[in-house]
């Protein structure tokens, strides 16, 4: 039998509300996933073992006496160390931040909680976390987990927690799930608050950062986008847009454009094939796969490095912290209307086509920090702020998984959970390590 730390989080909510095992049992069985696979790992920042198995006994007595349940009653759930946690140190992969609590939860937390869900953990950031060390590939331990929401992907993977809460600015939740062999969405922008998340961004001065959830299987993922979406009244950003009904977002009829290359962008013979079968899998299923590249996704990397004055030479750690990264009135006029053009011009593409598939990056999981080109899939629907499902789909010849990546039109994130939910179940998903 499939071990209860394999469990997805919808059968664990239905588990624990069937008495078929307890919020309690299901707590202390990730706990001690975790005392096994973090020493390997290194994904967990900070680990609440006392509070959660208090609040799993809560949970228990609640469901005894019959009151109100959420949806997430009783199942737990870790959060990427960006995202601010009452009570629990939010470092953010910062030493100035490294012994700061906050008072408060961020919304997505709030609501998690109040969906029932009890925190394990938060999870390390980033590959070269100086507070924390870098996390590893359950996979692979030699090699990268992704980033930023590295701790996070690491964990679900192998088992340590069912579902979390990442946050992705240029492929931060894509491109771990990917080198991770998870699922994972980034939201269409301005579906989820991202109030109380680290660096606090301001989302007209830039809304590619968004938060969302993280998973084993799709079905999680769409289970916790309508927990975490909705106005706060405090992101100015959020539009209370109706979510539609993933399951009703079934391939045959959708027209799917699919690329694997373009200007300045490869990707590797095991990532084209993957891409392949994903695309057969839909055509099977009664989509329209057209191979097509939307028009200036070349621009996607220039505009970036424009936006945030990166220059070229720099790793992304070192742009962080030089500073290099501020724009005079020219530069930011400039600027705007190149990142302006260059979503008018998706716009036009996307009329022709409900989804996009596509890889999350050129190959499977590197060693070593991330480069910016690691990103070049990613970076053009950071830019648009359309939604984007990730779903392992192949392997590599070295036996590390390899996800794609399902975009959708903006506000059909139903969409893309749909189309990925389809390639998940035709070419098999997440599949556990050897750890």
């Amino acid at each position: 039998m499939e071990p209860i730390t394999y469990f997805s989080a919808t059968a664990l909510a239905n588990g624990i509300r069937k008495h078929q095992f307890s919020s309690r049992e299901v707590v202390e069985a990730h706990l001690a996933r975790i005392e096994t696979i973090n020493p390997k790992l290194n994904a967990v920042a900070q680990l609440v073992a006392d509070t959660a198995v208090q609040s799993a006994a809560e949970a228990d007595a609640a469901l005894d006496l019959g009151e109100a349940l959420g949806p997430l009653h009783g199942v737990p759930f870790t959060v990427k160390d960006w995202i601010e946690t009452a009570g629990v140190i939010c470092a953010a992969g910062s030493t100035e931040r490294k012994d700061f609590i906050p008072r408060r939860d961020a919304t997505v937390v709030a609501r998690m909680r109040a969906a029932g869900a009890i925190m394990l953990a938060k999870t390390i950031d980033g590959h070269d976390n100086p507070v924390y060390g870098h996390p590893n590939n359950p996979y692979d331990l030699e090699r990268t987990p992704g980033g930023s929401s590295s701790g996070e992907a690491a964990l679900i993977a192998a088992g340590g927690s069912p579902v979390g809460l990442g946050s992705d600015s240029g492929g931060s939740i894509r491109f771990p799930a990917h080198c991770c062999g998870i699922a994972g969405l980034k939201p269409t922008n301005g579906r989820v608050p991202i109030t109380g998340h680290f660096p606090r961004i301001n989302p007209l001065a830039d809304p590619r950062t968004q938060i969302g959830p993280m998973a084993r299987q799709v079905e999680d993922l769409a289970l916790l986008l309508p927990i975490i979406s909705g106005v706060d009244w405090r992101d100015s950003s959020v539009v209370p847009v109706p979510l539609g009904d993933w399951k009703e977002a079934r391939p045959a009829g959708l027209r799917i454009a699919t690329y694997t290359e373009f200007p300045g962008a490869s990707a590797s013979p095991d990532t084209a094939a993957t891409i392949g079968a994903a695309a057969n899998a839909l055509q099977s299923a009664g989509a329209e796969v057209e191979e097509a590249i939307p028009p200036r996704i070349e621009e996607s990397l220039e505009i970036t490095r424009a936006y945030w004055r990166r220059p070229e030479s720099h790793s992304w750690n070192e742009w962080e912290t030089t500073g290099e990264h501020t724009l005079n009135p020219d530069d930011i006029e400039r600027s705007i209307f190149q990142w302006d053009r260059f979503r008018r011009a998706f716009l036009g593409f996307m009329r022709r086509f409900d989804a996009i598939l596509c890889p999350v990056a050129d190959s499977a999981a590197g060693h070593g920090a991330a480069s910016e080109t690691d990103f070049i899939y990613t970076l053009p629907f950071s830019l648009t702020g359309y939604p984007c499902v990730v779903v392992r789909a192949g392997v590599s010849t070295e036996g590390l998984p390899i996800g794609v990546q399902v975009v959708a039109q903006p506000w059909r994130d139903d969409v893309a959970l749909g189309v990925a939910h389809n390639i998940e179940t035709a070419l098999g998903g997440w599949q556990p390590p050897g750890l």
